[in-house]
């Protein structure tokens, strides 16, 4: 006889609401049915990787326009994450079939964290963009392309193995 359970179901859950639980997946803000946080996370990703490859050309060419550069990366990144984590925390509170997985909360913790790091790069960079790059702000933008991978694998993992907010009511 087989006693497992399907993949992801939790032990703590009544069995009954379990399966009405864990299949509640779809997103709840979405335009035509395209999640909008899923949307939402390229900007910040992108912005970040590209804050850390400005501050590597500052470092190499000592050029300012490579330091102003970064500052304006990593303010719009943040900008850009803020709305994107405001987004995927609103479907974190309200679908529950994403709710009650732990990789979710995870992903939440993580993405959390980075975002105070972003916040914290460019608040560095803003009493001098030039002075902020080395060592500290250089620093501080590999820490946050480390995290952003940590934060991107996590919620990876929520899409592809677990097809979560893939489909929308909102379509």
């Amino acid at each position: 006889m087989n006693t497992s359970k399907p993949s992801g179901e939790r032990d703590d859950l009544d069995p009954l609401h379990a399966r009405h639980v864990f299949s509640d997946t779809e997103t709840r803000i979405a335009v035509a049915g395209h999640p909008i946080h899923a949307m939402l996370v390229a900007f910040p990703i992108a912005l970040t990787i590209c804050t850390f490859g400005a501050d590597l050309f500052y470092w190499w060419t000592g050029d300012a326009f490579w330091a102003r550069a970064a500052l304006w990366a990593i303010g719009l990144g943040f900008i850009m994450g803020v709305v994107a984590g405001i987004t995927g925390t609103v479907e974190l509170l309200l679908v529950p079939g994403i709710r009650t997985r732990p990789a979710s909360w995870t992903h939440f913790v993580i993405a959390v964290a980075l975002l105070t790091m972003l916040g914290a790069n460019y608040g560095l960079r803003l009493g001098g963009y030039e002075e902020a790059v080395l060592p500290f702000g250089i620093l501080l933008s590999g820490l946050c392309v480390a995290f952003t991978g940590l934060t991107g694998w996590h919620g990876g993992k929520l899409v592809f193995d677990y097809q979560l907010g893939t489909t929308g009511k909102g379509s």
